[in-house]
């Protein structure tokens, strides 16, 4: 089996839920996603050899694509890491002071909290992703996690 068509039959899923999860749209998700195996396709065809992270140098040519279309649009990539929905699992007042933290923070600290919490991604990960050292994203991180606990400290739970 091609090396292409083996990281299309075990990624393709992965891929096209990043995307999803960046573009909100299953339409671009799957265009983008579709102009990321013809990448792979192209790059693993005329390569003596294949990435030692198959799936890592994925993730990381689908956030190039996706960097690409929204430059292409006239976008800016932080329009791509959308703000967490928080349900009101725990109240309004929860949900709504939450969203405020989160606020707070840079788009870089998001982008990290976003890829770490929300999308289960290892610091590895991110660092390809953002290309940023591993120490970097775990530095903000930690700042946004700082951040986040600083703006609930004074938060108190309206008598209901």
């Amino acid at each position: 089996m091609h090396p292409a068509e083996d990281a299309y039959r075990r990624y393709r899923t992965r891929i096209y839920r990043y995307l999803l999860g960046r573009t909100g749209s299953h339409h671009d998700a799957e265009d983008l996603t579709q102009r990321v195996f013809v990448d792979a396709l192209t790059a693993l065809s005329s390569a003596d050899t294949t990435p030692e992270s198959v799936l890592h140098w994925l993730y990381a040519v689908a956030q190039r694509r996706l960097v690409d279309e929204y430059r292409r649009r006239g976008r800016s990539i932080d329009d791509a890491i959308p703000m967490p929905r928080l349900e009101p699992t725990y109240g309004d007042d929860v949900s709504s002071s939450l969203a405020t933290a989160l606020a707070t923070l840079t788009a870089e600290q998001r982008t990290v909290v976003v890829l770490r919490l929300l999308r289960g991604l290892s610091f590895p990960e991110i660092a390809d992703l953002t290309g940023v050292s591993e120490d970097a994203c775990k530095m903000r991180f930690s700042r946004a996690l700082t951040a986040v606990r600083a703006a609930l400290q004074d938060w108190h739970p309206r008598p209901g």
